[in-house]
């Protein structure tokens, strides 16, 4: 059974900086594409980041570019997100992501984790 564990979500002040990590389990990790999506209040669900499953490509939503860095360790089955420069606008639960396609971007992507929130105040 996949599952998908994120953690390092909370409150920041605006031009502050988080950490998501999103822990693996129940899938050989290394085979995946891994990467983040986001939900803000009223809004669809929006792609951020996705790493290869080699960590050699990374790509970005135009918003977060320049302010957020995926990476991952396949050793420890993790995925991290670095959030930096952060803006209210960023306001939202943060989505883990799993899939073995191999594509990039990925828009539907196999599996999800629970989510975390994350809260920029201004």
């Amino acid at each position: 059974q996949v599952r998908l564990v994120e953690s390092g979500g909370g409150l920041v002040q605006a031009g502050g900086s988080l950490r998501l990590s999103c822990a693996a389990s129940g899938m050989t990790f290394r085979l995946y594409e891994t990467g983040w999506f986001r939900q803000a209040p009223g809004k669809e669900r929006e792609f951020v980041a996705q790493i290869s499953w080699n960590g050699e490509t990374t790509d970005y939503a135009d918003s977060v570019k320049g302010r957020f860095t995926v990476s991952r360790d396949n050793a420890k089955n993790t995925v991290y997100l670095q959030m930096n420069s952060l803006k209210p606008e960023d306001t939202a639960v943060y989505y883990c992501t799993a899939d073995p396609s191999g594509i990039p971007r990925v828009l539907k992507p196999k599996f999800w984790g629970q989510g975390t929130q994350v809260t920029v105040s201004s």
